[in-house]
């Protein structure tokens, strides 16, 4: 596909970065020469220095022939506008990056009027990728499937757990419960296991399950979470806004330390029901005194990735708070992940999922359609949704008999809402979504499952 992104900065990057690897025509165009510049030279794109609402600068990056055109620069205007101008000039598909609190409410007229085929609100993706964790403290991180029929669960092994040393069929064979272990992280490897395989303390396991399923496997394995009911939340920006506002309609208690007092004022009277706090989040002396000893779950939403780390890194040693942390540019996962934060959330590539679910959804051949993407364990596996529209290689056939792809896990069938853990007997039929899990990339159809 031909895909023209708008706006170089770390959403943009990501983008390109997710893209490139999967042998798209990119076209990056920014105001800044020098972003251009190096996003074009790391991903092998095209680069292009201008307004991307140009009429002009359009048709030097060839929207006439593009299939794709993204904007995500920071201005919600200037994305619109440029979607806008895409429209007018061609007939490609249109993604814009809408942030702004005050259009949230009318996302569905705007998307209708301007013709936009995908409104992205990176903020307000956050803000729920939180709220699922803060339901469900025990977990790192939740994706959900099958219209939330399905999750996947990701969740670090303790010693307490009792699973060191014993093979995921022993394991398994003693709990009685209908979850995959689909995947398990052990320092920078991913691997996709089978029965043998053998888990060690602070692996990261990722499992698959219905939610009665999951809730049941955690009951066995005696980690019953202690429900969080109040949330202290350092920095008082966009997700801040959107997080608060999503706790305060479930009965969360929320405080909000921020520093500006022109924002504390704008909280006051957006969140009538959160306690806003005019304060410096960094400020030891001040969190203890807010009660942090006390908090059920602390997230820091500064705008420096830096003082999140320290400040989860403060929490974790003076509560028993679940922590979690937002990250925008530090690259050092593998660093953060050591530190044993309950959950580190990254902005843009929350938004890069989305959107390259779109892309994938869009390149489909035949009967199957990709309707759920996420990138897990750092980006090492995919996680997919596939709908199966149409017979084809794969359909009612055993699972036992189809020739898998190395490193691939078929963890979920939802058939008519009923939710099927694979057995090697069952079959994939007309109409099933099925949920895969790999280390391979790029699938983009059912069929990309076999060898």
């Amino acid at each position: 596909m031909k895909i023209i992104i708008v706006g170089c900065g770390k959403v943009g990057t990501s983008l390109a970065e997710r893209l490139s690897v999967e042998d798209h025509d990119l076209v990056m165009v920014d105001l800044s020469e020098q972003k251009v510049e190096e996003v074009s030279n790391r991903y092998d794109a095209m680069g292009i220095v201008g307004n991307g609402a140009s009429f002009n600068v359009q048709q030097e990056a060839g929207v006439d022939t593009a299939d794709l055109f993204i904007a995500v620069t920071g201005e919600d205007e200037l994305n619109l506008l440029c979607c806008l101008m895409a429209k007018k000039n061609a007939k490609c598909h249109t993604i814009a990056r809408v942030r702004n609190p005050l259009y949230n409410k009318e996302i569905r007229f705007i998307r209708e009027q301007l013709g936009i085929s995908m409104i992205i609100n990176p903020e307000l993706t956050t803000a729920r990728e939180i709220l699922k964790v803060l339901k469900f403290p025990s977990a790192i991180k939740i994706d959900t499937f099958a219209k939330g029929r399905v999750e996947l669960l990701h969740f670090r092994i303790k010693p307490e757990m009792g699973f060191d040393g014993k093979t995921i069929m022993e394991l398994m064979g003693r709990l009685k419960t209908d979850v995959l272990i689909c995947a398990v992280e052990r320092d920078s490897e991913v691997v996709i296991p089978n029965g043998s395989f053998v888990l060690q303390d602070n692996d990261i396991l990722s499992i698959a399950g219905s939610l009665e399923q999951t809730a049941e496997f955690f009951e066995k394995i005696g980690v019953r979470s202690k429900k969080v009911r109040n949330s202290l939340i350092i920095g008082g920006g966009t997700i801040a806004h959107y997080l608060a506002l999503d706790l305060l309609k479930i009965g969360f208690r929320v405080r909000i330390i921020e520093q500006r007092k022109e924002r504390c004022e704008y909280l006051s009277e957006m969140l009538p029901g959160a306690d806003i706090i005019n304060g410096d989040g960094s400020d030891k002396n001040l969190l203890l005194e807010e009660g942090l000893t006390y908090a059920d779950s602390m997230v820091a939403l500064t705008g420096l990735d830096e003082e999140n780390i320290f400040l989860a890194l403060f929490a974790k040693k003076h509560s028993n708070a679940k922590l979690v942390a937002k990250v925008n540019k530090i690259a050092f996962n593998d660093v953060i992940d050591s530190f044993a934060i309950d959950s580190v959330v990254y902005p843009k590539y929350l938004t890069a999922d989305y959107i390259l679910q779109y892309v994938r959804a869009c390149q489909n051949t035949i009967g199957s359609n990709v309707e759920t993407l996420y990138n897990i364990l750092d980006g090492r596996a995919e996680a997919l949704e596939f709908s199966i529209r149409e017979a084809s290689a794969v359909t009612d056939v055993p699972l036992m008999d189809l020739d898998l792809k190395d490193n691939l896990l078929i963890c979920c069938i939802n058939r008519n809402g009923t939710i099927l853990t694979p057995r090697g007997q069952n079959k994939i039929q007309v109409g099933d979504t099925v949920i895969v899990v790999t280390t391979n990339r790029g699938l983009q159809d059912i069929r990309d499952i076999l060898k």
